[in-house]
């Protein structure tokens, strides 16, 4: 496997991240900005954000309607999300962003990660039609219990999760294995950086002894301290 940006575009082993979305301008600046920019800039990534209007058929590219049965609200029509996704040329796995779908986990971005294409499809208004998660969709994935405007903040989430682990895209592999969740359970130990003193408030002194073993030592502990306290549920302790 390569490990920079050049070497991994020549080898023709970029990743393709399709984003089918009603609001593809939400897009533009933050799939330009920091690891998401400099991953497409190295050729790690190539964006494609698709208009769902593009795939109406009237005038008014409407793209929902009233649910059956009814009810408030609106819901996303299924042909537009079929052809929408019909029109690429690799789809790839097929993700529907919604509040009922499994909780998106670092493990989830490592797995996407590997696959060479991928396809976010963002739902807005009340729902979406279910046909698109039964029929189009591999898979549902939410990134948390509460609901957003649409999918469109939730695709976001997902796409730098997941190009952050390219390899090349962050240049420094300590950093990512230092993260929160990169063993797959433990929060990341607190970090400080200069100066050593601030407002009254001090570094931990042990960060400062150059003595590795001590310090590694106390990151192991602060992580497990922090994840009994945060996470309970993923401490192996309990």
């Amino acid at each position: 496997m390569t490990t920079d940006g050049v070497s991994r575009a020549q080898d023709g082993t970029r990743v393709r991240v399709n984003i089918v979305t009603i609001f593809p301008e939400f897009f533009e600046v933050p799939l330009a900005t920091s690891i998401p920019g400099r991953a497409a800039r190295h050729g790690l990534v190539e964006y494609h954000v698709v208009d769902l209007r593009d795939f109406t058929r009237d005038r008014h590219r409407t793209v929902d309607d009233a649910p059956y049965g009814g009810g408030g609200g609106m819901v996303m029509k299924p042909e537009p999300f079929f052809e929408a996704v019909e029109s690429l040329d690799e789809a790839g796995r097929v993700i529907l962003l919604s509040p009922r779908g499994r909780l998106f986990t670092h493990d989830d971005a490592v797995r996407l990660s590997l696959e060479p294409s991928l396809t976010l499809l963002c739902g807005h208004y009340k729902d979406v039609d279910q046909r698109v998660a039964d029929h189009l969709a591999d898979e549902e994935i939410s990134i948390g219990d509460f609901v957003l405007s649409g999918g469109e903040a939730a695709a976001l989430v997902v796409a730098d999760a997941v190009v952050r682990l390219l390899p090349g895209a962050l240049g420094d592999h300590d950093s990512a294995a230092s993260d929160s969740f990169y063993d797959g359970r433990r929060l990341s130990a607190p970090s400080y950086t200069r100066p050593a003193e601030y407002r009254g408030h001090e570094v931990p002194e042990v960060l400062r002894s150059g003595d590795h073993a001590r310090i590694q030592a106390w990151r192991a502990a602060e992580a497990e301290r922090l994840t009994a306290s945060r996470r309970p549920e993923q401490d192996p302790v309990r």
